[in-house]
């Protein structure tokens, strides 16, 4: 092998010994490769320079310890030796990051004594925090008490609510000490209490399970909706009915609070954890809307009518209005009440809608008092039919036919119900089909979406209630003067009289009548519904590239019926108004035409003509009202007069030359001689009518020549006027001609 590789090289030698160009052009070309690839690799070092270390996220004076290099090994350590630390996962370039920054400086300034707080770059691509974790966005919140976590944290990163959650994880139990506390902390908090003995041990064997499930609900849910507390003196459990040591109790308001059952799951902190969350009442709803295109408040919405509250809210502070929203919610799902007395005795109420011996329909609530504590409620269906429910007041029926211990009875007129002997609102959730949820959202940071459903004004200082349901399509705003009560009860009832809220733009005042009329959400009803207008109404938005397109057309439209107080040309922006259902359109740009004193039979435009002036002023003629243009007072009036005083004219000017004829032919037969007086004085008349007469007749011509063109278009379309205006205009050249050759034909006579 190598011999072979010897020869060829010896032979190749050999011919560039005999042909030295050969040589110089392999020299060449050699040096034409190495030179590039040489000056390509000594710029890429050039070009490609080290990326800048990443400095310091957080100022030098914030209580924050900025790990800016990602060591997560020096982040594990500090978490080990404090109780309670904070770690803030960031992105220098990221701008939530950015945000979050000095809500988080603001925070660790008022615990620093209390919360360790430690922020480590993630995206150093050298550090090992972007080795170990995959984050998909930034910032990341993750809190840890006493080794214990991560407990993320995914509500607004405000400094309130930041403060807030990170105090209800420093705390997660409530101690308390007497009955008094006890009753307080269950009526205002979805209660979850534990009752743990210490006179046997420093510490009980399930308090530590106790402890870490409150953990794993704040894991769970961050808005910490469930609270956890710890009795630890007999007689204060007593009150809530415990007395076994390690117990746990769940408190609700609408049913039966519950007891932990040991005997078919063990007390571990998950265990007790899915035990709340699977039992607890959820009667209001906090919601925090990522953004302007979030999906949550839209998958709340589908689930069933909401009532929606903006509150200035504080987390670190009581809100008396959110105590109030909750007592509203908690009475309006008490299906179940209590009678007044010392048995307290439970209630179960249903509703029933029956007909008077004068055909009124009255709403009766039947209330059971239950004598046993499983008494089902659905049972009241059996033996409603059986009462006489003729009273309209409420009275007691003694029943002994079934378990139930007496029966209570209250009619009341429909649409209005109520309920005895609890008020109007206290059960309503299981007495119409139009259920209600209970939303809460803070004003201060959406405030925009507040806006954009009704609210007025561009502070967030005073509350705002709507109620909003996507199934009927409906949204109602609550009034300053009206109570909540009185509105929800508003909307329960089977014909409601609220009024549907409409967003809409504020028509602005103009001085000039405008060519095309805007039409907005309240002005809607008084300007397209009148009963003696003719409206051409296009439906438009300023998204919609093909109706900007129109505007050209409806202008030169709206110039030929300009004046006409019997039609209007209008449109409405459907992107900023709302209108009611009936008179929305599938597609933009859609135009409707609404004829007067048949508002009902509304036609619109067909989809596959093109939009042009004469298709246009063809589809308002073809429906528009009977008669248009012979009412008095209208601009189209004057047409229908103008060509009734054309063809007048026409036909006295036909009769003028008819008597001129005549009068000719008599004037030929006598001599120059005999004409007297009179004849030349008659002729003298004639000649005065016939000349006013044309005068009369250029002025119609003039006036139709003026009509005619305001649209080329329309004259283009109407092969009617065209010959009707020819005809006009050879009449008149022949009445010329024929006047100057019989003024030539008198003249000749006269000579």
């Amino acid at each position: 092998m190598l011999q072979r590789v010897r020869a060829q090289l010896r032979r190749v030698a050999d011919q560039m010994m005999r042909r030295p160009e050969l040589c110089c052009g392999a020299i060449l070309l050699s040096c034409a490769l190495i030179l590039p690839i040489t000056l390509t690799c000594g710029r890429v070092k050039d070009v490609v320079s080290p990326a800048r270390p990443p400095v310091g996220f957080f100022a030098a004076e914030a209580p924050v310890v900025d790990l800016f290099l990602g060591q997560m090994e020096e982040a594990e350590r500090l978490l080990e030796e404090a109780d309670i630390s904070l770690l803030f996962y960031y992105a220098p370039w990221c701008a939530h990051s950015i945000t979050a920054r000095q809500q988080v400086q603001e925070t660790a300034r008022r615990l620093a004594g209390e919360v360790q707080f430690v922020a480590v770059n993630c995206w150093w691509h050298q550090g090992k925090c972007r080795k170990q974790k995959s984050f998909f966005q930034y910032p990341v919140i993750h809190l840890y008490f006493w080794r214990f976590g991560p407990i993320e944290y995914r509500g607004p990163v405000q400094s309130e609510y930041l403060e807030s959650f990170i105090l209800r994880v420093s705390t997660p139990l409530t101690y308390l000490p007497t009955r008094s506390a006890l009753h307080t902390f269950l009526t205002h908090q979805q209660a979850v209490v534990g009752y743990f003995q210490f006179n046997s041990s420093p510490q009980p064997a399930g308090f530590i399970s106790f402890l870490l499930s409150a953990l794993h609900a704040l894991r769970r849910d961050h808005q910490g909706a469930v609270r956890f507390a710890v009795v630890t003196n007999q007689a204060v459990a007593e009150a809530i009915s415990l007395s076994e040591d390690e117990s746990v109790y769940l408190h609700r308001h609408l049913n039966s609070s519950l007891v932990f059952p040991r005997a078919q799951r063990n007390l571990t902190a998950q265990a007790v954890c899915d035990w709340v969350f699977e039992n607890r009442e959820s009667v209001i709803h906090w919601i925090q809307p990522t953004g302007a295109k979030s999906y949550s408040l839209e998958a709340e919405l589908q689930k069933g009518p909401a009532l929606l509250t903006f509150l200035p809210h504080n987390p670190l502070t009581a809100n008396q209005l959110l105590n109030q929203v909750t007592d509203v919610a908690l009475r309006y799902h008490s299906c179940c009440g209590f009678e007044d007395g010392a048995s307290a005795i439970p209630l179960c109420c249903q509703s029933l809608l029956v007909s008077g011996s004068s055909g009124e329909e009255r709403v009766c609530e039947v209330c059971v008092s239950r004598s046993a504590p499983d008494s089902p409620c659905w049972a009241l269906g059996v033996y409603m039919e059986q009462l006489q429910l003729s009273s309209a007041a409420c009275r007691s029926v003694l029943s002994s036919y079934s378990r139930f211990s007496q029966v209570s009875v209250c009619c009341r007129s429909a649409p209005r119900p109520q309920l005895c002997p609890l008020d109007s609102i206290t059960g309503l959730q299981c007495r119409t089909n139009k259920t209600l949820r209970f939303l809460l959202l803070d004003a201060e940071l959406h405030w925009p979406l507040a806006r954009r459903l009704g609210a007025s004004g561009n502070h967030s200082g005073q509350p705002f209630i709507t109620i909003i349901n996507l199934r009927d399509e409906t949204h109602y705003v609550l009034k300053h003067t009206d109570s909540l009560e009185d509105f929800i009860q508003n909307f329960s009832v089977s014909f409601s009289p609220l009024h549907r809220h409409l967003m809409g733009h504020k028509q602005h005042q103009q001085h000039t009548q405008p060519l095309i009329q805007e039409v907005t959400s309240d002005s809607f009803l008084d300007t397209v519904m009148d009963s003696q207008t003719d409206v051409l109404l296009l439906y438009y938005s300023a998204w919609c590239g093909f109706c900007s397109l129109l505007n050209h057309v409806f202008l030169q439209l709206a110039r030929l019926f300009q004046g006409n107080s019997a039609l209007m040309v209008a449109r409405v922006n459907v992107g900023h108004n709302d209108l009611p259902w009936e008179f929305m359109v599938d597609h933009l740009p859609s135009v409707l035409f609404f004829p007067r004193h048949r508002k009902q039979m509304s036609v619109k435009f067909p989809e596959n003509t093109p939009m042009t002036v004469p298709n246009l002023l063809r589809f308002v003629l073809q429906h528009t009202s009977h008669a248009p243009w012979a009412e008095p007072g209208t601009g189209a009036e004057s047409a229908s007069l103008l060509w009734a005083e054309l063809h007048s004219l026409q036909r006295e000017v036909f009769s003028l030359h008819r008597a001129r004829e005549r009068l000719t032919q008599r004037l030929a037969v006598l001599t120059p001689d005999s004409q007297n007086a009179e004849q030349r004085a008659q002729i003298g008349r004639l000649e005065m009518l016939y000349r006013e007469k044309r005068h009369q007749l250029a002025d119609g011509l003039h006036k139709l020549q003026e009509l005619a063109d305001a649209s080329e278009e329309m004259l283009k379309e109407n092969a009617l006027l065209k010959v009707l205006l020819s005809g006009l205009r050879e009449t008149d050249r022949q009445e010329a001609d024929r006047q100057e050759a019989d003024r030539q034909q008198g003249k000749c006579e006269a000579s």
